[in-house]
């Protein structure tokens, strides 16, 4: 059968995606990009924002028309947006032959298979179950770089977000499964693994009553053949000076940090359900740029939560100018039914979100811009990423460069680079986000 597999929203939805794509090749599926040939297809949803639900829903519709025009025989769905909207979605899109929940996509080879002798099917399973194929994932990121998702699920219930309703409490996966998985990727090439999860930080509370985060780094630094682990989804509250210290000490550790503070104001973070406050994000920052001076942060914000005041915004942008994110993104405040912030009053007008939204970004890339600046004559490690179409130049990623996030670094050569090799690279400018460098 030749499948055509559509994997939306975050990169810890892609690991899911890359496990249903081995299920489906152990079964004899074979794989294609081309809606029109496809006899079946399969869209893994996202249903975390508004922007992330509608593109989901659009994309069922989109993948309908080729169930009822085309050889297409199955069209199924699962992911987040299956889990939350499971009886809609078999309602009222009619052409949808099943719905998986985000616990019971490990049945989507039995589930296709009833489909194809015909009728309707749709499975949930308990959210507190974890879903461990024992199946070779199908790597869908190139080869080089590849993400181990560590824990499933949330226990911290922002009031703002739906995931523990749709992916359920948090649970570990155990430090042997993960060792054993990550020996795997790089024995099939993997040079880069990045740690993802609702929250990283938090792993191994559920199995072993305390943070292993800093033990399970220190395993994975004695994988042969991994050259960078990077780290994702680290919540500022529950950074120990034990993991300071790792990613200090292992040199495989990129020292890179992405820290999720979505907001600086008391007031908000209160309402957000969030655990720090200004000084405690202030505190957490100096300290990992005193014991790493040359670590790279991330983060992520939300504007225009109910009832922000401009005031609010106001202490947001002195906290960006004083922080100096080196990398930083904006989200506007999805209004997500079935989260106590939906029903908060004082709601905030569309315009007045995206306006703060704006003068936000245009704040960070004053500092971005002069931070790429500042790096004109440092030496750094690049992973190659590829050649630039129709030039004798490549583009690559530094270690303060997560893939589809960050920015990348052009370097003009003659020399044929593979993608996926190392090479030692000066900085000569910048252009924006990104930097120019040469080979050493």
């Amino acid at each position: 059968m030749k499948l055509l597999f559509i994997s939306l929203g975050c990169d810890k939805n892609l690991v899911d995606s890359e496990q249903m794509l081995g299920l489906l090749e152990k079964e004899g599926c074979t794989f294609t990009d081309d809606e029109t040939e496809a006899e079946a297809i399969v869209i893994n949803t996202c249903c975390f924002i508004g922007d992330a639900k509608e593109e989901s829903i659009n994309t069922i519709l989109e993948m309908a028309e080729y169930r009822k025009t085309g050889p297409c025989r199955a069209l199924i769905v699962t992911g987040c947006l299956a889990q939350r909207y499971s009886k809609e979605i078999s309602e009222e899109i009619p052409e949808v032959d099943a719905v998986l929940g985000t616990t019971a996509y490990d049945a989507l080879p039995e589930i296709l298979a009833k489909v194809l002798k015909g009728g309707k099917q749709q499975k949930l399973a308990d959210l507190n179950r974890l879903v461990r194929p024992k199946v070779k994932r199908q790597l869908t990121t190139g080869g080089h770089y590849a993400y181990l998702k560590i824990a499933e699920g949330c226990d911290k219930h922002c009031t703002y977000c739906i995931i523990p309703k749709v992916r359920g409490s948090y649970r570990s996966i155990p430090m042997e499964e993960l060792l054993e998985e990550a020996s795997d990727l790089a024995a099939r090439g993997v040079k880069e693994l990045i740690l993802v999860a609702q929250e990283t930080t938090l792993y191994g509370t559920d199995l072993y009553g305390e943070k292993r985060l800093p033990d399970l780094l220190k395993e994975l630094c004695r994988v042969k053949g991994l050259r960078w682990i990077r780290l994702q989804y680290c919540y500022p509250e529950e950074i120990t000076k034990d993991l300071i210290q790792v990613i200090k000490e292992e040199p495989k550790i990129c020292h890179y940090l992405d820290l999720p503070v979505q907001h600086a104001s008391d007031p908000i973070l209160k309402r957000m359900g969030r655990k720090t406050t200004r000084s405690d994000l202030e505190r957490i920052i100096a300290d990992l740029r005193e014991a790493i001076p040359d670590i790279c942060l991330r983060t992520t914000l939300i504007t225009g939560f109910p009832g922000e005041t401009e005031a609010d915004h106001e202490e947001l942008m002195s906290f960006i100018d004083a922080c100096e994110f080196d990398r930083l993104g904006v989200f506007t405040y999805s209004q997500e039914e079935d989260t106590p912030a939906a029903g908060m009053p004082d709601q905030i007008p569309e315009e007045i979100k995206a306006d703060r939204q704006g003068r936000l970004m245009e704040l960070q890339q004053e500092i971005a811009f002069d931070k790429a600046e500042a790096m004109a004559g440092r030496e750094l490690e690049v992973m190659i990423e590829g050649r630039v179409s129709g030039e004798n130049a490549y583009v690559g990623r530094t270690y303060r460069d997560a893939p589809d996030v960050d920015g990348y670094i052009f370097i003009n050569t003659e020399e044929t680079l593979i993608s996926g090799d190392f090479a030692r690279v000066r900085v000569t400018g910048a252009y924006e986000y990104d930097l120019i460098g040469e080979l050493i």
